[in-house]
Protein backbone atom coordinates (compact mmCIF):
# COMPACT_ATOMS: atom_id res chain seq x y z
CA UNK A 1 0.00 0.00 0.00
CA UNK A 2 1.04 3.76 -0.78
CA UNK A 3 1.52 6.45 1.96
CA UNK A 4 0.23 8.97 -0.68
CA UNK A 5 -0.75 7.36 -4.10
CA UNK A 6 -0.62 9.97 -6.77
CA UNK A 7 -4.42 11.14 -7.52
CA UNK A 8 -3.97 13.42 -10.86
CA UNK A 9 -0.93 15.03 -12.42
CA UNK A 10 -2.07 18.48 -13.21
CA UNK A 11 -0.87 20.44 -16.12
CA UNK A 12 -1.60 24.36 -16.09
CA UNK A 13 -3.33 25.29 -19.58
CA UNK A 14 -5.03 27.92 -21.34
CA UNK A 15 -7.19 26.14 -22.85
CA UNK A 16 -8.21 22.62 -21.00
CA UNK A 17 -10.39 21.17 -23.08
CA UNK A 18 -7.96 21.33 -26.03
CA UNK A 19 -5.00 20.31 -24.32
CA UNK A 20 -6.94 17.28 -22.80
CA UNK A 21 -8.02 16.14 -25.93
CA UNK A 22 -4.65 16.67 -27.48
CA UNK A 23 -3.26 14.30 -24.10
CA UNK A 24 -6.60 11.87 -24.48
CA UNK A 25 -4.87 10.95 -28.10
CA UNK A 26 -1.25 10.49 -27.23
CA UNK A 27 -1.73 8.23 -24.11
CA UNK A 28 -5.56 6.69 -24.81
CA UNK A 29 -7.00 8.38 -21.62
CA UNK A 30 -10.66 9.43 -21.88
CA UNK A 31 -11.74 12.72 -21.26
CA UNK A 32 -14.29 12.56 -18.34
CA UNK A 33 -18.00 12.27 -19.69
CA UNK A 34 -18.96 15.62 -17.59
CA UNK A 35 -16.01 17.88 -19.14
CA UNK A 36 -16.87 20.19 -21.96
CA UNK A 37 -15.44 22.77 -24.25
CA UNK A 38 -14.86 25.96 -21.93
CA UNK A 39 -14.47 24.09 -18.83
CA UNK A 40 -12.16 25.34 -16.23
CA UNK A 41 -10.85 22.24 -15.06
CA UNK A 42 -10.85 18.78 -18.02
CA UNK A 43 -9.79 15.52 -16.39
CA UNK A 44 -8.35 12.36 -18.39
CA UNK A 45 -8.89 9.15 -16.71
CA UNK A 46 -6.78 6.48 -17.10
CA UNK A 47 -7.71 3.25 -18.65
CA UNK A 48 -5.75 1.42 -16.34
CA UNK A 49 -7.28 1.04 -12.41
CA UNK A 50 -5.21 2.93 -9.82
CA UNK A 51 -2.99 5.12 -12.45
CA UNK A 52 -2.98 9.06 -11.86
CA UNK A 53 -5.43 10.54 -14.10
CA UNK A 54 -4.22 13.75 -15.97
CA UNK A 55 -5.75 17.10 -14.86
CA UNK A 56 -5.89 19.95 -16.76
CA UNK A 57 -6.22 23.62 -14.87
CA UNK A 58 -7.07 26.73 -16.20
CA UNK A 59 -4.53 29.50 -15.80
CA UNK A 60 -4.07 33.11 -17.32
CA UNK A 61 -0.09 33.27 -17.16
CA UNK A 62 1.90 31.76 -20.09
CA UNK A 63 4.21 28.83 -20.03
CA UNK A 64 8.00 30.68 -19.85
CA UNK A 65 10.99 28.30 -18.87
CA UNK A 66 11.44 24.96 -19.17
CA UNK A 67 8.87 22.21 -17.31
CA UNK A 68 10.45 20.86 -14.41
CA UNK A 69 8.43 17.45 -14.67
CA UNK A 70 7.26 15.95 -18.17
CA UNK A 71 5.78 12.93 -19.16
CA UNK A 72 7.78 10.39 -20.87
CA UNK A 73 5.48 8.33 -23.85
CA UNK A 74 6.81 4.77 -24.69
CA UNK A 75 4.55 3.89 -27.63
CA UNK A 76 2.75 0.09 -26.72
CA UNK A 77 3.27 -0.97 -30.46
CA UNK A 78 5.03 0.15 -33.78
CA UNK A 79 8.24 2.19 -33.42
CA UNK A 80 9.43 5.49 -31.72
CA UNK A 81 9.48 7.37 -35.02
CA UNK A 82 6.31 6.35 -35.97
CA UNK A 83 4.86 7.61 -32.87
CA UNK A 84 6.72 11.19 -33.19
CA UNK A 85 5.21 11.30 -36.79
CA UNK A 86 1.56 10.57 -35.69
CA UNK A 87 2.11 13.17 -32.31
CA UNK A 88 3.30 15.89 -35.02
CA UNK A 89 0.43 15.24 -37.28
CA UNK A 90 -1.97 15.73 -34.12
CA UNK A 91 -0.41 18.77 -32.90
CA UNK A 92 3.12 18.59 -31.35
CA UNK A 93 6.28 19.88 -32.36
CA UNK A 94 9.59 18.91 -32.29
CA UNK A 95 11.97 20.45 -29.58
CA UNK A 96 14.79 18.40 -29.49
CA UNK A 97 16.17 15.45 -31.00
CA UNK A 98 18.33 12.86 -28.95
CA UNK A 99 18.06 10.40 -31.57
CA UNK A 100 21.47 8.54 -32.38
CA UNK A 101 22.43 6.45 -35.12
CA UNK A 102 22.33 3.25 -34.01
CA UNK A 103 18.77 3.66 -32.98
CA UNK A 104 18.74 4.44 -29.62
CA UNK A 105 17.58 8.05 -27.83
CA UNK A 106 14.39 10.10 -27.79
CA UNK A 107 12.74 12.97 -28.81
CA UNK A 108 11.60 15.77 -26.99
CA UNK A 109 8.38 17.38 -28.11
CA UNK A 110 6.57 19.85 -27.20
CA UNK A 111 2.31 19.86 -27.16
CA UNK A 112 0.07 22.73 -28.65
CA UNK A 113 0.72 25.13 -25.38
CA UNK A 114 4.59 24.85 -25.17
CA UNK A 115 4.91 21.67 -22.27
CA UNK A 116 7.90 19.14 -23.42
CA UNK A 117 7.38 15.25 -23.17
CA UNK A 118 9.92 12.46 -24.57
CA UNK A 119 8.88 9.55 -27.22
CA UNK A 120 11.08 6.72 -25.96
CA UNK A 121 11.76 3.24 -28.25
CA UNK A 122 8.62 0.90 -28.01
CA UNK A 123 9.02 -2.08 -25.67
CA UNK A 124 9.24 -3.92 -29.21
CA UNK A 125 12.35 -1.75 -30.02
CA UNK A 126 14.16 -2.05 -26.41
CA UNK A 127 13.82 -6.12 -27.13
Amino acid sequence: MYLNPVRHITIDAHDPWKLATFWAAVTGYTVGAEDAPGDDEVLLSAPEPGAPGILFIRVPDDKATKNRVHLDIQPPAGTRDEAVERLVKAGATVYEDHRTGDGLGWVTLRDPEGNEFCVERSAAERA
